[in-house]
């Protein structure tokens, strides 16, 4: 590190003035102190000896100080190595040079917001990662799957049921996970189609089928997409609305028989309907409390504000990052725990984009936050599907 110092100096003296270099050389430059000019180029080489010398012995600094640098470090070759990687490990391919030309820059781009965010200096709380969207912008991500047209200013939400308010001194589980009650159906895939209300509204009535019942039958997400017309199918749609039909019409076949091809159809008239609901209620809203008592009882619908880098590229951790402006996403909470490690607590959420996602279609969402609505909006649209005759027990 010396010798680079002093190499540095020496390229430094060889590039000033001749005068200036010699006074140097000869120990004579303090006689010359009194000429203005050459003292302000003194001040020039001193301050640029000790930027000199500050750079050879903190080689870190430019990575202190930008971020951004450290992904590209990497060269175009390793990065465009990776995109031909991960198009082979998500079978993509598109059909002009020109547009793989396009999704290469937008991947860099967003291995470029990866590579931020998962920075040790960030110490964000939750981890991302390339994914199955790495080739999408954030605009064609919300375009091709996000719920694009609910407003949920404009929808009428009848009062909710009193049914999971917590009564004063009752104590609630510390956790719950009904993955491990075998009430959760393996993660899907909702594909190129906004249709994450069939999913959520499926995965609530597939769980409440299970605790009643012991039996774990896969249900059609494609009935509701085909024959749910007061939804807009892969536009988006409303998991109440979607209940009213499931008890108006008598129930839903199954998955096998009736299998999912992320788009709107024609409705079969020959179905079996498997399983049936005897309707539908809203827990409480903007209340964390009740929504935890709902989901110690059964898995719950709920619409979140996902619109975010951050949520598209989720990978592990509780999530507190962005969640955008609008509730455009529908999950089904599955549960709810705290991290021993941090004392932080959360939600257990199932997706519908596949196990590639998150943790392994998963994720955790923060809870007990200082929000009117919860983490990403989570208490403003909580439904769950009803069957009389049935009492919940802890």
């Amino acid at each position: 590190e010396e010798d680079m110092v002093i190499t540095i100096i020496k390229i430094i003296i060889d590039a000033a003035p001749k005068t200036i270099a010699d006074e140097l050389a000869t120990h004579q430059l303090p006689h010359m102190i009194g000429d203005f000019l050459e003292e302000t180029l003194m001040m020039f080489l001193l301050l640029s000896i000790i930027l000199a010398i500050s750079f050879a012995l903190e080689p870190s600094i430019a990575r202190h100080v930008d971020h951004r640098g450290v992904e590209f470090r990497r060269s175009k070759e390793e990065v465009r190595w990776l995109f031909e990687d991960w198009l082979v490990r998500h079978d993509k391919s598109y059909n002009e040079t020109t547009e793989k030309e396009h999704r290469f820059e937008v991947f860099k781009e967003n291995l470029r917001f990866i590579k931020e965010h998962n920075h040790p200096q960030r110490n964000h709380s939750y981890t991302v990662d390339l994914n199955y969207f790495a080739d999408l912008t954030a605009r064609e991500f919300k375009s091709i799957y996000l719920n694009t047209r609910p407003d949920i200013n404009s929808h009428l939400i009848p009062p909710p049921s009193d049914e999971y308010m917590v009564l004063e001194g009752e104590k609630l589980p510390r956790s719950v996970d009904w993955r491990v009650r075998r009430a959760v159906s393996p993660v899907k895939h909702q594909g190129h189609c906004g249709s994450c209300w069939a999913f959520s509204t499926v995965a609530t009535i597939e769980g409440l089928n299970q605790i009643i019942t012991g039996r774990m039958i896969t249900l059609s997400e494609q009935q509701l997409l085909d024959c749910n017309n007061k939804n807009w199918g892969c536009n988006g749609g409303w998991p109440d609305i979607a209940f009213a039909y499931v008890k108006k019409y008598g129930g839903l076949d199954t998955r096998a028989r009736y299998p999912y091809r992320e788009s709107k159809g024609t409705c079969r008239k020959n179905t079996v309907n498997v399983v049936s609901i005897d309707g539908y209620n809203f827990v409480p809203r903007y209340n964390e409390s009740a929504l935890q008592k709902a989901v110690s009882r059964q898995p719950i619908s709920v619409i979140i504000r996902s619109c975010s880098r951050g949520f598209q590229f989720y990978k592990s951790g509780i999530y507190n990052g962005p969640c955008g402006m609008d509730l455009d996403h529908a999950v089904t909470l599955v549960g709810y725990d705290t991290d021993l490690n941090n004392g932080k607590d959360y939600w257990i959420v199932k997706n519908s984009w596949g196990q590639g996602w998150g943790e392994e279609g998963y994720a955790k969402i923060e809870r007990n936050v200082r929000s009117y609505d919860g983490k990403c909006g989570i208490t403003a649209y909580p439904t769950y599907p009803v069957k009389k005759g049935y009492t919940f027990s802890q």
